[in-house]
């Protein structure tokens, strides 16, 4: 581990807030505590809403939705660009802020927020873009379309490990889509929350006219996150977090017909061919199970390796593994930075002893002291498997990557498939064959796959999220855009008859 030159965390956070705008009354003397995973140590205090205050920001966002529905879409897309304008201003404290509360190695916490600038980019070309289709009908004299409407107030409840860019990736569209938002962030991560309001506030300042309520936030737990869940006036909701929170969401949702995109677990898997390129795949699958702590839900966290390049990459990921370097993210340039908080570094250990027990050979998983004793850092582990069994069909939220040995092709594929999940999925061949057979109806089965880069570092441009218990919802690029807007089919008859359709006859005279 590097050595550490010593700062008050509590002091930056505060010079950082101060910076973006926060009064200090918004993050000292409340309820909720604010801890950084860097140190583990408190560094703010901030105020909760009740169920009555949630329901009033609600209410404020559907009269800001009413008013922001009837802003044509290129205007509102000037609101976004606005956004994407005092994000780029505030990249580095904003970054810097993502590093404290989440715990980010510095690249990782500025490209997050360069995930939010090119959402931005992409929401306001979109604001221009929003198509329906002309339809051919079977009526002369008539003319059948499609057009798409604003939605609603659209609710996002986000996790700690994408504290800011989730939030981006659902207020960009759903703002350009004539919606109002809001926000209801992960307790661990409130402070990143303010600030993006505070960000998005300049932004709105700027644009002059903007609805106020336009996009809000919730701080609070779970119940909080209930009346989000629950209000009917919120017709959609995007919620990310683990799959056993989908399990609740999902079907409170459903009991009154509102909408949701959920994005939960994902047991990522990758497949290293006989043909691989080995040098790529180290470090793909490297940054890909090491990034983040293993904290990303694209996180490689199992690996199935041919048996004839087997004893030729293991022992470079062991290398690897041993070698790389753990440490604050604030005060070192280590790789890997801390869990989130000590019931994460217990899972992962339960975990471990669980793998051991199934024949599992682990390398490092052991605690990294930093002289803070209520921060997590552990090192990395790297655990060849026998054969999947649990724990490895079941994810675990920190850096574990199990490794296991294949012989046939369909056969590894049948085992990348045989978890839950289906979020993220890579296989490195120089074989085409191959390549298109992971690609294709019946190889990954995920909503990301992948040939020759790993599973996590998934770009805005293409639609995010996956499929069997990771929710199935779409976020970001592509036509995800649809999710946040409600279609009409329109039919004109511009004659001077009545055709029916399916030419039905119903003469009344």
């Amino acid at each position: 581990m590097d050595t550490q030159a010593k700062i008050d965390v509590k002091r930056e956070t505060a010079a950082l807030l101060e910076k973006l705008g926060i009064e200090p009354s918004a993050y000292t003397g409340g309820d909720l505590a604010s801890f950084t995973p860097v140190t583990g140590e408190q560094i703010a205090s901030i105020k909760t809403h009740s169920a009555t205050d949630a329901e009033k920001i609600i209410d404020k966002a559907d009269e800001a939705f009413r008013k922001w529905r009837l802003v044509p879409a290129p205007k509102r897309g000037e609101l976004v660009r606005l956004l994407g304008e005092e994000l780029r201003r505030f990249k580095n404290e904003l970054g810097r802020l993502v590093s404290i509360e989440a715990g980010k190695i510095p690249s990782e916490g500025l490209g997050e927020v360069q995930e939010m600038i090119d959402i931005c980019d992409f929401a306001v070309g979109l604001s221009r873009q929003l198509y329906g289709l002309t339809i051919a009908t079977e009526r002369p004299g008539h003319r059948m379309m499609e057009t798409w409407h604003p939605l609603g107030v659209v609710g996002v409840i986000s996790a700690f490990n994408f504290p800011v860019a989730v939030w981006s990736w659902n207020a960009a569209l759903a703002l350009v889509c004539g919606n109002a938002v809001v926000w209801k962030p992960s307790e661990k991560t409130p402070l990143t929350a303010l600030a993006c309001n505070a960000i998005f506030a300049r932004a709105a300042k700027r644009f002059g006219d903007a609805p106020e309520g336009l996009s809000q936030v919730l701080i609070g737990d779970r119940a909080i996150g209930e009346v989000l869940v629950d209000s009917p006036k919120v017709p959609l909701v995007s919620a990310t977090g683990s799959t056993r929170m989908g399990r609740e969401v999902g079907p409170r949702l459903a009991k009154r017909f509102a909408r949701s995109i959920l994005e939960l677990g994902g047991n990522n898997a990758g497949i290293v061919c006989p043909s691989a390129d080995l040098d790529m795949a180290l470090r793909a699958i490297a940054f890909g199970a090491m990034g983040t702590a293993g904290q990303r839900c694209t996180t490689l966290r199992r690996l199935f390796v041919h048996e004839s390049v087997y004893d030729t990459l293991v022992p470079r990921l062991k290398k690897a593994y041993a070698s790389v370097s753990v440490g604050s993210p604030l005060e070192t340039s280590a790789l890997v930075g801390p869990l989130i908080d000590k019931a994460a570094f217990d899972h992962m250990q339960k975990a471990l002893k669980e793998a051991a027990a199934n024949g599992g050979n682990i390398t490092g998983g052991e605690r990294v002291e930093t002289g803070h004793a209520d921060a997590y850092y552990v090192k990395p582990a790297l655990v060849e498997m026998p054969k999947q069994v649990a724990p490895v069909t079941e994810e675990t939220f920190a850096p574990i990557l199990y490794v296991m040995k294949y012989s046939d092709f369909d056969e590894a594929l049948r085992d990348h498939n045989a978890v839950g999940a289906g979020l993220s999925s890579s296989i490195f061949t120089l074989n085409l064959q191959e390549a298109e057979r992971f690609m294709a109806a019946d190889g990954s089965d995920c909503g990301i796959a992948n040939v020759n880069i790993g599973t996590s570092g998934a770009e805005i441009g293409g639609a995010f999220g996956g499929e069997k218990e990771t929710g199935g919802g779409r976020e970001s690029g592509s036509d995800a855009w649809k999710a946040y807007m409600r279609r009409a089919t329109n039919t004109v008859n511009y004659s001077k008859a009545l055709p029916l359709a399916q030419g039905v006859s119903f003469d009344i005279e």
